[in-house]
C-alpha cells in the first residue's frame, strides 16, 4: 500500500527535492516553509505549522511529524449494518467522478460484495455512457436511462432494485454542473430526499470527489457542496499528476472531513485508502535522512 501512496505523491516529492537536493537530519524553518508552500500547503497552515514547532531555528523529523499529524484527526463513520449500503458520489465535471465510482465498485467487488451502480448524472449523455462502459468492463449491473431523465427516479430505482435483489452496495453518480447553481443545489437535495424514500437513512454516505491538480482552489468548491447536502467524506483524484499534494492539509483542516481514498492512476485498481501516516512519511522521507543511518 505504501508503494501506491508513494506513487501518488511522487511529483510532490520531486518539488521537495528541487528545494532540498540532499536529505538532512534537521531542517531550518525557512527551508521547511518554502517546501510546504511549494507543495501547495495553504499559507495560513504553513504559518500555523511553523508556530507550533519548537522555538529552535532547526527542527527534527519527529517535531514536524507531530505537527502534521494534527491536521488529520477526522475519521470516517462506518455504517456496515446497512444493506444495501448506499453512497452518493458528488463533484464537478472533470474531477474524475465517474472513474472514481468505477474504482470504488471494483474495490467492493474484489472484496466479495455485490455492487450496483446508478447513473443519476442525466445532465450529460457522455456521463451515462462512460459509467455504462465501466459497468460492462467490471461486469457490474447498472441502472440508467436517457439524458435529461429525472435523476432522482434513477436513484430510487437503483436502490429499490438493489434492495430487492440482496445487493451489498449501491453507488450513485450525480451531475457536476447544471444551468446554474440553484438548479444543481435543488437537484442534489431532491436526490438525497428520494434516496431516503427508497431506503430509510440512505444515502448512508455522501462522498465528494475533488481534483487533486486543483490544489487549494478545490476547497471553496468543496465548501459549496458541503453547504448544499452535507458531505461525509472526501476522495482526492489525479494525485499522481500533480505536485500539489500539500493541499490535502488544507482540505482536511478547512472541511473538517475525512479523506477516505486517493486516486493515483487511471486503472480500476488505482484507488487506495488514504493513510495520513503514510502520506506524511512520504513527505518526511524526502526531507530527512534516517536517524538510524
Amino acid at each position: 500500500m505504501f508503494g501506491f501512496i508513494k506513487k501518488g505523491f511522487s511529483k510532490t516529492a520531486d518539488v521537495i527535492k528541487e528545494i532540498l537536493p540532499e536529505k538532512v537530519l534537521k531542517i531550518d524553518k525557512e527551508t521547511l516553509e518554502e517546501i510546504l508552500l511549494e507543495s501547495d500547503v495553504p499559507y495560513e497552515i504553513v504559518k500555523e505549522m511553523i508556530y507550533y514547532l519548537p522555538p529552535q531555528e532547526t527542527v527534527k523529523r519527529a517535531d514536524v511529524q507531530r505537527v502534521m499529524k494534527a491536521y488529520f484527526i477526522y475519521k470516517i463513520e462506518e455504517i456496515t449494518e446497512q444493506k444495501p449500503f448506499v453512497e452518493l458520489v458528488i463533484g464537478v465535471n472533470g474531477a474524475g467522478k465517474t472513474t472514481t465510482i468505477a474504482k470504488m465498485a471494483n474495490n467492493y467487488k474484489k472484496n466479495g460484495k455485490k455492487v450496483m451502480l446508478g447513473a443519476s448524472d442525466t445532465f450529460r449523455a457522455a456521463a451515462i455512457e462512460q459509467l455504462k462502459r465501466w459497468a460492462d468492463k467490471l461486469e457490474i449491473p447498472i441502472v440508467c436511462t436517457q439524458q435529461d431523465h429525472d435523476p432522482s427516479a434513477v436513484a430510487y430505482d437503483t436502490i429499490s432494485s438493489a434492495t430487492a435483489k440482496g445487493f451489498d452496495n449501491v453507488i450513485i453518480d450525480t451531475a457536476g454542473r447544471l444551468h446554474n447553481h440553484t438548479n444543481l443545489s435543488n437537484e442534489l437535495k431532491k436526490i438525497v430526499r428520494i434516496c431516503n424514500k427508497a431506503k430509510e437513512g440512505a444515502p448512508h454516505r455522501k462522498i465528494l470527489v475533488l481534483d487533486g491538480t486543483q490544489g487549494n482552489s478545490a476547497i471553496n468548491q468543496a465548501k459549496s457542496f458541503n453547504e448544499i447536502v452535507g458531505i461525509d467524506a472526501i476522495i482526492i483524484t489525479k494525485l499522481d499528476g500533480t505536485a500539489k499534494g500539500g493541499a490535502l492539509f488544507g482540505v482536511a483542516r478547512e472541511l473538517k472531513l475525512p479523506i477516505i481514498f486517493v486516486g493515483v492512476g487511471e486503472s480500476e485498481d488505482d484507488l487506495v485508502p488514504f493513510n495520513p501516516d503514510e502520506f506524511i512519511d512520504v513527505i518526511l522521507d524526502t526531507i530527512f535522512v534516517s536517524e538510524n543511518g
